[in-house]
Formats: structure tokens, sequence, C-alpha cells
């Protein structure tokens, strides 16, 4: 009998052209709080949940920055991303993946980083709605990413087993979240890490972008 395959997303860089200003806000949140870091260093974390990407960013730089300041930078944060919302749009062929597996039987969702509020904004510019997809946010779990928990979460919240499912990220951390919970991760290059990054974390293959996965779907997906 021949396993079917399901498929758990990361949204922002992997179905969401969404990275640069994440990145953006991030920096707009860093300078208000008088934080000096670069931008290459904010993009290298996207992908982790937003405190995890902090206490990261600490060990690396020799910052200090305590609970009350990390709550600030987060409310920058999401108040910056929200008014870049207008120049985040679906990443080529995002939509019509999600439609060829809904229309060819696969289970799918996505799991996110991010906060619902984050999430709602991405969505929008995949012209889907919270109650339209099955999703799995940084507020229902206990830690974010390179964390396998929100992956956890999604098989469970679909009902399959988890090394049935195939992870679709853009970064390192959704490869080694996906390795360390055996499902297989499968790479995108829409978010900025290359190919030899991406395979190094374990991504079983790497795509250009959603669209390129939809073409070549038959390399990675057992029907149903």
């Amino acid at each position: 009998m021949q396993l079917e395959t399901s498929f758990i997303f990361d949204l922002d860089g992997t179905l969401t052209d969404s990275v640069y200003q994440n990145v953006a806000a991030w920096k707009e949140a860093l300078d208000a709080e008088k934080i000096p870091l670069a931008m290459w260093r904010i993009h290298r974390k996207i992908g982790m949940s937003g405190g995890l990407m902090l206490k990261s960013l600490c060990r690396e730089t020799g910052l200090q920055i305590d609970d009350a300041q990390a709550k600030r930078l987060s409310e920058h944060h999401a108040k910056a991303y929200e008014r870049l919302q207008g120049q985040i749009i679906a990443l080529p062929g995002a939509v019509e993946l999600l439609q060829a597996l809904t229309q060819g039987g696969f289970k799918w969702c996505i799991a996110t980083s991010g906060g619902s509020d984050t999430a709602t904004i991405n969505l929008k510019a995949l012209g889907l709605a919270l109650d339209e997809v099955t999703l799995i946010t940084r507020d229902e779990v206990k830690y974010g990413k390179p964390d396998p928990a929100l992956f956890l979460a999604a098989a469970e919240r679909m009902g399959v087993p988890i090394d049935q499912c195939l992870v679709v990220g853009d970064a390192i951390w959704d490869m080694l979240a996906a390795r360390r919970c055996k499902a297989t991760g499968i790479g995108v290059l829409s978010g900025g890490y290359d190919i030899s990054e991406l395979e190094r974390a374990g991504a079983l293959r790497v795509y250009e972008d959603a669209l390129d996965l939809l073409n070549r779907l038959e390399e990675v997906a057992s029907r149903p």
C-alpha cells in the first residue's frame, strides 16, 4: 500500500513574498529601541520565532535585551509589519500550488513562526481567510522553529503521521525542524537562502519557488 503525502507549508518567504518586509519591520523595531544591528544579521534569523530570534541575536552580538524591551520590540515589529502589508504579495505559483493540492485530494496546512496577526496579513495576500485554511501559528505551541513543535502540531491537526509529511520552507530553520521530527524537508529559494545551505540543513530537494515545485510535483508527492 502506497503511503499518502501531506504537506506542511511555512508562510513568509515560502508562499508569500514577505521576508524582506519582515526584515525591515524588525530593523525599524530595533532602531526604535536604539539597538544598532545590520539588516543581514536580521535576515539570517527570519523563520525563527520572534523571541528565539532576539535571544539568538543577543548571543551573537553581545547585546542585552530584557523581557520588557523584548515586548516593546515585538509591538514595534507588529506595527511596522502592518504598515508594510500593502507590499506583501503571493509568490509565483503559490496560490496555484495550494489549489492543485486541494483538487488532487492532498491534505495540506500552514505552520508559521508568526502570530495570527501577521498570518492574517499573509493569508490575505494568498486570497485566503483564517477560516478557509488549516493554520498553526506560534501562538499555539510552546516553542518556535527550529524546534519541531509547529510541524508536529500541524500533522496532528491534519490527522496524519509526521513521517508522511513534506515540510516546504525557505529557511534552514524549517529544514532543521523537519529533520528533528522525521518529516521530509523540501526547500525553496524564495526566502534568500541558497541551495547548499538548505541541503546541509536537511532538504531532500530544493526548488526555486512554489511555481517550480508545482511544475515538478510528481518528484516528491505520492498521490492519494
